[in-house]
């Protein structure tokens, strides 16, 4: 009868030990997905945080850009009004020019006019 009362006893032990066992995983478990919930916090805050960076960063280039159009505009614009002024010019000239071609004609015309009276 002792061999069973030491089976009996070796049997509650080892119960008791893999029960503690047990207890030890579920516990280690537990704050292994504490930890992995941790880490995927601090994944998540970190990807936010690129991502704002990088928000950041192309409305700044956005804006660059838009600065750099802006003033490519107003320098067409200059040279839009520089060519204008440029052509009201040569538009002044040319009206002259045919004015005195005109007034040429019209003195070689009465020249003729008092050679052939």
């Amino acid at each position: 009868m002792a061999d069973n009362a030491d089976l009996l006893a070796l049997l509650s032990e080892m119960k008791n030990s893999m029960e503690k066992g047990q207890e030890e995983m579920k516990d280690r478990m537990k704050k292994g997905q504490q930890e992995m919930k941790k880490g995927q916090e601090e994944m998540r805050k970190g990807q936010e945080e690129m991502k704002n960076q990088i928000q950041s960063h192309v409305e700044s280039k956005a804006g660059e850009i838009n600065d750099h159009v802006n003033s490519c505009i107003e320098k067409i614009e200059e040279d839009v009004q520089s060519v204008k002024r440029e052509i009201g010019e040569v538009k002044g000239e040319i009206e002259r020019k045919i004015e005195e071609v005109e007034e040429k004609v019209q003195g070689k015309i009465e020249e003729l006019k008092k050679k052939f009276k």
